[in-house]
């Protein structure tokens, strides 16, 4: 019997969402000085950064130098990271979210797909705070992997403290890539990156800092997690 079939590979995966309630969110950009509300509607998101085991489970390939199955997976472009959600949408037989088109950096999103995708910087927010206003939803050293308390490297996820919606490593570990473009019309193609990593200072662990990047940027302290559209009712 084959050990791990694609029905299994959704059912784990899904088992490992959490359901967030509609709500909304204020966005804000400390280069621009601007604030901005964001509707949302109910959707899932990941309990944890995807790590190096669920990558190469959907994909053969473990990227990034650290190796350890419950790391996080890092090392990752944000172009990665929406091909593994195509991938592990097509493996789920759920239809994929993305068209992706590399060579002519084109990506579109279909809202109305049931597959895996990235959550965009108002879900992961929103989900971050877990209903919480001030920069954390807990305590630094007791929620996060950071600069002061991370020994110099990446950790296993699900380590530290949980949200108060059962998401862990929100802050800390890894940066995460969202769906959304930093700017268009000033960067381009850069995407936003939220959360802070393991060798970041305290202030960049915080729920409302945002950071830019190149779709094609791998680092060793980058990584995404899931999210998922809930059907229309």
């Amino acid at each position: 019997m084959e050990a791990d079939t694609d029905a299994d590979t959704d059912a784990d995966m899904d088992s490992g969402m959490v359901g967030i309630p509609p709500g909304r969110v204020t966005l804000s950009d400390r280069r621009t000085q601007t604030r901005w509300e964001v509707e949302l509607a109910p959707y899932r998101i990941a309990a944890l950064p995807v790590t190096q085991a669920v990558y190469q489970r959907a994909t053969g390939l473990r990227p990034g130098a650290a190796t350890g199955d419950l790391l996080p997976v890092e090392g990752v472009s944000w172009w990665d990271a929406a091909g593994f959600c195509n991938a592990l949408s097509r493996r789920a037989g759920l239809a994929p979210a993305y068209r992706l088109r590399p060579e002519t950096e084109d990506a579109e999103w279909d809202p109305s797909a049931a597959g895996y995708r990235l959550p965009t910087e108002a879900e992961w927010e929103y989900a971050c705070r877990a209903g919480t206003e001030g920069a954390r939803y807990g305590p630094l050293d007791a929620i996060a992997w950071h600069g002061r308390n991370s020994g110099g490297r990446i950790r296993e996820a699900g380590t530290r403290q949980p949200n108060a919606w059962g998401l862990y490593d929100m802050l800390g570990n890894v940066w995460e890539w969202t769906w959304d473009l930093y700017d268009a019309e000033v960067y381009g193609t850069y995407r936003v990156l939220r959360g802070g990593g393991w060798a970041d200072e305290h202030w960049s662990c915080r729920a409302s800092v945002r950071r830019r990047s190149h779709p094609t940027f791998r680092i060793d302290d980058v990584g995404f997690r899931l999210a998922r559209s809930l059907p229309a009712t």
